[in-house]
């Protein structure tokens, strides 16, 4: 049976995995160091060390280029749109190289799908999935005070939907029945009020509003903001680098792991468990604010992402909004598993792709 391989380039790691079907042979996280990240200007420097790493590993577990039919990386920054899959045409690539509303990671997924997929020639082709860019925001979410700026949905869209989906089938519903809020704790963090199958509400886990996370400093008093790049002469990409890559934990504590925060935490660092505790609290306080965009009417609430393994953090969480609705913790990332099986319908003919 053919073979799929899934990418998808994180803040802090690069995921793959490879699919027989619906099998999957492996699955592996290459972690990278902000020591190592720390090294490339830009994110779009990573190309070749990311893409090295992902053939390496390919190496590492028996897998030939020659066996995979079909590629499907985690789409990036690009221009807003419906859910679905899409497959990586000239456009898309233009715009994952030049990341029309930001820079990230994510934006290198698509890219390096197409790079193997025209290695590999023939019949294979790169797709993206639900990228993080999905908005089905309603507009009355997307106003602020000032008629420059709107909201917009950035968020970890692939994962999110593929918990709540699964959350719903394990339940006996339809994800398009129930009214879900999902929190992805990881390198950033979105906290997504679904309502019958759209996201309706969600912060922008880039560079907007939202809890703080290990790397990206979340929702910030605008005045203070103002002073601070205009007191110290920053120019826009030094704030951009201090919002996101050097905010939340990185800022606080010099480090972007929760896992190694709260083992200091857990040592006697008191500067540790004051980090820990805030970015807990910020997650749990965002919950409220999409259990409110949903009048309420909240069905589960679900935690996911890499740090949903940490417990004193969920713990922590479900504390504060264990009133609104039963606190479902999904640890990690179903990310891998959905990319792939959006790769096999697409090899079953099962779903209609979609052109960028």
């Amino acid at each position: 049976m053919s073979k799929i391989l899934a990418i998808n380039p994180g803040s802090t790691s690069t995921k793959i995995a490879v699919y027989e079907g619906e099998t999957p042979l492996f699955v592996q996280n290459i972690n990278h160091s902000n020591d190592i990240l720390e090294q490339f200007p830009l994110i779009a420097d990573q190309y070749d060390f990311r893409k090295k790493a992902i053939l390496d590993t390919l190496l590492q577990n028996g897998i030939a280029l020659s066996d995979i039919a079909i590629i499907v990386g985690r789409g990036g920054l690009i221009h807003p749109l419906e859910s679905g899959v899409y497959r990586v045409n000239e456009r898309m690539k233009h715009d994952l190289h030049n990341s029309p509303i930001g820079s990230h990671a994510s934006n290198l997924g698509g890219l390096i799908a197409d790079d193997l997929a025209q290695t590999i020639g023939g019949t294979v082709r790169a797709y993206i999935a639900d990228p993080v860019v999905v908005d089905e925001m309603e507009d009355v979410a997307r106003l602020t005070g000032l008629r420059e700026i709107k909201r917009r949905s950035i968020f970890h869209a692939l994962n999110q939907k593929a918990v709540a989906r699964n959350w719903a089938s394990q339940v006996g519903k339809r994800y398009e029945d129930v009214n879900v809020i999902v929190a992805h704790l990881g390198g950033g963090i979105s906290v997504g009020a679904h309502r019958r199958g759209r996201v309706v509400d969600v912060n922008n886990a880039l560079d907007g509003d939202g809890p703080f996370s290990p790397e990206r400093a979340g929702s910030l008093p605008v005045g203070d903001l103002i002073s601070l790049i205009y007191d110290n002469n920053l120019s826009k990409a030094q704030i951009r680098k201090m919002i996101k890559g050097n905010g939340g934990f990185v800022s606080l504590l010099g480090e972007n792991s929760a896992k190694s925060a709260t083992e200091k935490m857990e040592q006697g660092s008191s500067a540790a468990k004051e980090v820990v505790d805030a970015m807990s609290y910020n997650v749990g306080k965002w919950i409220g604010q999409m259990a409110a965009a949903l009048c309420g009417e909240v069905d589960v609430v679900i935690v996911t992402g890499g740090i949903a393994h940490n417990k004193y953090i969920t713990e922590y969480i479900k504390r504060m909004v264990g009133f609104i609705a039963p606190l479902v913790v999904i640890p990690g990332e179903d990310e891998m598993s959905a990319l792939a099986m959006n790769g096999l319908r697409v090899l079953r003919g099962e779903v209609v792709t979609r052109e960028y």
